[in-house]
């Protein structure tokens, strides 16, 4: 991790998503998310308009900073850049990592969803900060191509990277421990937070729930 802010990518990496399905909107995910002790949170505004994903990125890039957190948008390379967060989270459909002119590349963290082994090779010699790798278990959040993966498989996908692993997929408070002990450094949730009473607590729950 040669880049400082890699360090705060650590524990319970919440996504905020626009999904209406939620109980709370993005901006109540990334407030209480923070406010409960998340030291990232990355914006996933897919149904928004670019001028309403750009408001909202700014907004939440700011209350990010005021926190010393830090906030990554979903696929947007030219919103994150405009919003002043931190870095973007590309899919491996998204522009390639390759493509990001080294001005913005040198600026943002980037990072990568792999979904097998092979792209998790792959993304070694790729201009990437860290990885996702998942679905572990079966996600309610999301609609993968992708069979859940597993621990043995996220264990060996943190052996294998020479980047960060972040690992994504049907994850709560009743595995997030489990998790932590794959050595992955964080674990991205949307359900667990987005679809609760209280979002504040359920960010504390997890953030203890992983350091255990």
């Amino acid at each position: 991790m040669n880049d400082l802010r890699l360090q705060k990518l650590f524990g319970v990496y919440p996504l905020a998503d626009d999904d209406p399905r939620w109980r709370h909107d993005p901006k109540a995910i990334v407030e209480s998310s923070l406010s409960g002790g998340a030291r990232v949170v990355q914006l996933r505004a897919k149904r928004s308009t670019d001028r309403e994903c750009l408001e909202l990125a700014r907004w939440a890039s700011k209350r990010a900073h005021d926190f010393g957190a830090l906030l990554l948008v979903n696929d947007r390379i030219d919103l994150a850049d405009l919003a002043g967060a931190d870095g973007v989270h590309l899919g491996q459909d998204d522009l390639p990592p390759e493509h990001i002119p080294i001005e913005l590349r040198q600026r943002l963290l980037v990072g990568l969803s792999t979904h097998d082994l092979n792209q998790v090779r792959e993304s070694r010699n790729r201009p990437v900060d860290y990885i996702a790798f998942g679905p572990i278990f079966r996600s309610e959040s999301k609609t993968s191509a992708y069979d859940a993966r597993g621990l043995r498989m996220l264990e060996r996908a943190v052996r294998e990277a020479h980047h960060p692993v972040v690992a994504i997929g049907g994850i709560g408070l009743r595995n997030m421990a489990h998790i932590r002990r794959t050595g992955a450094v964080a674990a991205a949730v949307i359900s667990a937070i987005a679809d609760t009473d209280d979002p504040e607590s359920a960010t504390r729950a997890l953030q203890q729930a992983f350091l255990k």
